[in-house]
């Protein structure tokens, strides 16, 4: 899921550890351990863009990760309020977080407004005025208390904060690498896309109420708890409409008497209302929507497989990656003297794939000298600039294909 959402489950799982004894700090370190995971982006830094991708949502997206940071950031933690530079150490950590928070806002921002800046400005002002309020009431005066946790406190509320996060992206699209470095198996429930305000509002709703609640006070944990129930059964309502939705992709394909080999459902960006699909046949794929709101039948759009244009695709290890990561629902298109590999799992943007820029995944590939292949592109959305007109049609296409 989105950096914003973690960071509130993970803030959300630290009150419900540790909010009765140490109040907000609580939420501010689960919200910290509920983005350590995501960190894992920093390899891009060092890595290529193939490797970077195989790294990401792996090891520090495992169970095995989880227990192990639970006990290090635990005592990590632990150790920092003992020091007697504690003050200093409160002080950073909440500007860290503050640092995660903004990044973000940008990131949900950028849809809502693409290209307008404003927006983030003026929240990242607000958040930095009220932050520094706090440090100056907080931290520069003597009503700063030492927390009152113990060490096993403390790596608690770190290992439900790390655990939560890769469990919350096994039930996306992109899924996580849950068993690392046993198995590079991808857990993936396609129940819910990777950004969802219906998951993540109400929960950011319930948890700032309450954060302005006393933390001995019944209110606070009833708030934290709605949130968090809300929330789940919203989780889990998402593996109900998949069932629906793949019954409806299998009553159109089955009634359209094509051949499928296998399919895939999940949904599209930001809802849960319309769903796209990928058939499999034996020569081709099929692409199409359903919205809850449609009154005509699906419609699916063929699209060639293009795997002839792949040499040595068995054994390239770079294909092979590519492979493994969209667990072989792909096509290839022949692009400007290069290869667009398009990760057919996520779909496209309005169910045709009629053009290389409908893939909503897609990696632009070059064959070397030597007959392999490099990955020079990876691209997840859509093209710069173009997010505006994508959400007005994606809004349009959420109400429903009407009979005429």
């Amino acid at each position: 899921m989105d950096s914003l959402t973690q960071i509130i489950l993970g803030a959300a799982t630290g009150e419900l550890v540790l909010g009765k004894k140490i109040g907000n700090r609580a939420m501010l370190w689960g919200a910290v351990g509920g983005t350590i995971p995501d960190l894992d982006v920093l390899g891009g830094q060092f890595l290529s863009e193939i490797d970077n991708l195989a790294f990401h949502r792996g090891i520090s997206h495992s169970i095995l990760f989880s227990v192990l940071g639970a006990f290090v950031f635990g005592w990590v933690v632990h150790k920092l309020y003992q020091s007697p530079h504690h003050k200093w150490f409160a002080i950073i950590s909440k500007v860290f977080a503050l640092v995660l928070i903004i990044a973000a806002l940008n990131f949900v921002l950028r849809i809502f407004f693409p290209g307008n800046f404003i927006p983030l400005l003026i929240s990242s002002i607000v958040l930095v005025t009220l932050l520094v309020f706090h440090i100056r009431k907080t931290y520069l005066t003597n009503q700063w208390e030492r927390p009152s946790a113990s060490l096993t406190n403390w790596q608690w509320l770190f290992f439900w904060s790390l655990f939560t996060h890769p469990l919350l992206d096994c039930f996306t699209t992109y899924g996580t690498q849950l068993f690392a470095p046993f198995s590079d198996y991808r857990v993936a429930f396609n129940t819910v896309s990777v950004v969802d305000f219906g998951y993540t509002l109400p929960f950011l709703l319930c948890l700032l109420v309450a954060a302005f609640l006393g933390r001995t006070t019944r209110a606070r944990r009833v708030w934290n708890g709605v949130g968090i129930a809300i929330s789940s059964a919203y989780l889990l309502f998402t593996v109900g409409n998949k069932f629906y939705m793949d019954q409806k992709f299998e009553e159109a394909f089955t009634k359209q008497e094509i051949p499928v080999e296998r399919f895939t459902a999940s949904p599209t960006i930001l809802n849960n209302i319309l769903w796209s699909a990928t058939l499999e046949t034996d020569s081709v794929y099929y692409l199409g929507q359903y919205s809850w709101f449609d009154e005509v039948p699906i419609t699916f759009n063929p699209v060639a497989k293009g795997h002839n244009l792949l040499v040595n695709s068995e054994n390239d290890p770079t294909i092979q990656t590519l492979r493994w990561f969209s667990k072989d629902y792909y096509n290839v298109m022949d692009i400007d003297s290069a290869l667009q590999y398009n990760d057919l799992r996520f779909g496209t943007f309005y169910g045709k794939g009629d053009s290389p820029d409908d893939f909503i995944f897609n990696f632009r590939l070059n064959q070397q000298q030597d007959g392999s292949y490099k990955m020079t592109e990876g691209r997840a959305g859509p093209k710069k600039g173009g997010a505006g007109t994508l959400f007005k049609n994606l809004m349009q296409r959420i109400k429903g294909l009407k009979k005429s």
